[in-house]
């Protein structure tokens, strides 16, 4: 294949990628996450949303609108006063939104995911380049790069207005300097001073876009000591081809520890308190589950989501998972075995597999050893990710090659033969998940503002009042989403109450006692919604009572409904 054919190849990919990341690009209102990277991105404060009062749609969204006056430096602060994310990311966000949101109005949520989907774009030629470097083979590239385009996971990731597949493009950079230093050692070579600067500058950056960018340095000097001890074993053992690496080790260092400070604050956080709470310990066989999951989105995702989708649909979708699995694994695996048989790529291969070895024990140590559970979440896989794809790649390859490799071994191999039609099955098999992810029926789902705010629309014609506990800027978050969707609706009359937490007295008495009083100065009749609102409240007093017609979660929502009435009302509620 000549060089034009693989350029219109990787167009191709280009189209497929590009449209699984950017049609129905603003289907959803913002979730949690995403209001805080538009808000932060802005240069704009949560902490200017009222507290314990009863404010409008128009006062709660306030902060998603740009600020002529805001710059850089704003970013900065608030981000580092109010979140716990390097700025990285969010300064370059800053002027994306900067160039694009008029004054005066909402930010676009399609504006704020299209960098994180052009971001995603960036990735597929990137994984190219790294399929090349590695495995010398442009097949090998091409195969990466078209699983990077339609990977459920990534398609995902890259329909979010978030910093991940900035982080991705830094971790697939960081691995393609890690593989160039290995090919060096082998080759008893000096690590190029150019490969030095790059790597330094790629693993600063990484740390500064997400403090888990850590993690993949780490699995790296995991692979490092590997090659250390391997070479260790040799007779005549090479030391001198070491130094460079051991140079760019401790400038990556020191580019890590101005973040120290900023490390120490998250393990206390509130913002990282529902990493802690989920007991991996004692429920010791979900966070297994939870990682094959993630990473078998990396290659397939079928529609799945019980927010949206009957049962059945859900059932059948994990069995034919089950089916596709069992069938496609055993030509995967013998695929990167073929792939191995050259030098090259059998390098690459151990480099990749012990790279994924490590990040995986990395996340299992810190669930099981730590108590912080970074399988509860698919987006904190990133740091892998295009490690398993890259494995993935090299198995397509592998298996496109059979027909000409196993011809011999027809009868013994007959379930491998056709390697050609084996390869198309499993890539369309990958753009099918591509294409549920971006229609937001896969598994991979974060709260759905659209969800229950369907529900408050349908069932709550009139005054409407949403409560929640306030902890910090993720609950203004959540009710930032809701308010988003239902700001269609100017003709309802619609407020929302923010009840904080004392910062003294760590309760919530002084929020409930404002709580109350804001309700009787309400007109009635309302309907009160609680959501996310976990903390006792006497609603009785106030002549309101539950309606149980409505379900307790929806959309990653746990709420209550109740129907407030003037006193001395003899209205009766359906249901209770």
């Amino acid at each position: 294949m000549n060089n034009r054919s693989h350029l219109l190849l990787m167009l191709l990919w280009l189209g497929i990628g590009t449209s699984l990341r950017f049609v129905r690009l603003e289907s959803l209102p913002p979730w949690t996450d995403e209001c805080a990277t538009i808000v932060f991105s802005l240069g704009n404060s949560f902490h200017t949303v009222p507290l314990n009062q009863a404010i409008s749609s128009d006062v709660l969204l306030h902060p998603l609108q740009p600020i002529p006056t805001t710059g850089i430096s704003a970013v900065i602060e608030h981000l580092f006063d109010e979140s716990n994310h390097p700025p990285v990311y969010f300064a370059v966000a800053h002027f994306w939104m900067k160039m694009f949101s008029p004054t005066g109005e909402i930010a676009s949520i399609w504006v704020a995911r299209s960098l994180s989907a052009l971001l995603g774009v960036a990735s597929i030629p990137a994984m190219f380049g790294f399929g090349y470097l590695a495995f010398r083979s442009k097949l090998v590239g091409q195969m990466a790069a078209v699983m990077m385009a339609v990977s459920p996971y990534t398609v995902f990731l890259g329909r979010e207005a978030r910093h991940y597949t900035l982080a991705i493009l830094l971790v697939i950079a960081s691995l393609c300097c890690l593989v160039k230093a290995i090919q060096t050692i082998h080759h008893q070579q000096s690590l190029p001073m150019w490969v030095v600067l790059a790597w330094v500058t790629v693993n600063s950056l990484g740390v500064a876009t997400h403090y888990f960018f850590t993690l993949t340095l780490c699995a790296e000097g995991f692979v490092l000591l590997w090659q250390i001890w391997l070479k260790s074993q040799q007779t005549h053992p090479v030391q001198h081809n070491w130094w460079r690496i051991w140079i760019v080790a401790m400038a990556t260092l020191i580019g890590c520890l101005i973040w120290i400070p900023t490390l120490q604050n998250i393990p206390g956080s509130d913002l990282t308190n529902w990493v802690v709470g989920s007991n991996p310990q004692v429920r010791w066989l979900e966070p297994i589950g939870r990682l094959l999951l993630w990473t078998m989105s990396m290659l397939l995702l079928l529609p799945s989501t019980l927010t949206n989708l009957p049962m059945v649909i859900v059932v059948v979708s994990g069995v034919l998972t089950l089916l596709f699995l069992f069938w496609s694994l055993p030509k995967l695996t013998y695929g990167l075995k073929i792939q191995g048989q050259y030098p090259d790529s059998y390098l690459a291969i151990q480099i990749l597999s012990m790279y994924v070895i490590g990040a995986i024990a990395l996340c299992l140590c810190f669930t099981y050893g730590l108590g912080m559970d970074l399988t509860l979440a698919a987006r904190f896989q990133f740091f892998y990710a295009p490690a398993v794809i890259l494995l993935l790649g090299a198995a397509l390859a592998g298996c496109w090659n059979q027909v000409q490799n196993l011809n011999h071994h027809k009868q013994k191999f007959w379930f491998l033969v056709n390697g050609k039609v084996a390869v198309s099955l499993i890539w369309l098999m990958a753009v099918l998940g591509g294409v549920t992810a971006a229609w937001n029926l896969g598994y991979l789902q974060n709260q759905r503002p659209d969800v229950l705010a369907s529900i408050i629309q349908k069932a709550s014609p009139g005054n409407v009042l949403i409560a929640t506990n306030h902890l910090h800027h993720g609950q203004t978050g959540r009710m930032m989403g809701l308010a988003w969707q239902l700001k269609h609706q100017p003709d309802k009359n619609l407020q929302f109450f923010l009840a904080h937490k004392d910062s003294e007295t760590k309760t919530y008495t002084h929020a409930l006692q404002v709580f109350q009083e804001k309700l009787t100065e309400i007109p009635r009749p309302l309907d009160l919604w609680l959501v996310e609102f976990r903390t006792q409240v006497d609603l009785e007093s106030q002549h309101c009572v539950p309606d149980n017609q409505y379900g307790k979660s929806a959309g990653e929502y746990s709420y209550k409904l109740y129907r407030c009435f003037i006193q001395n009302s003899s209205t009766v509620v359906k249901g209770y």
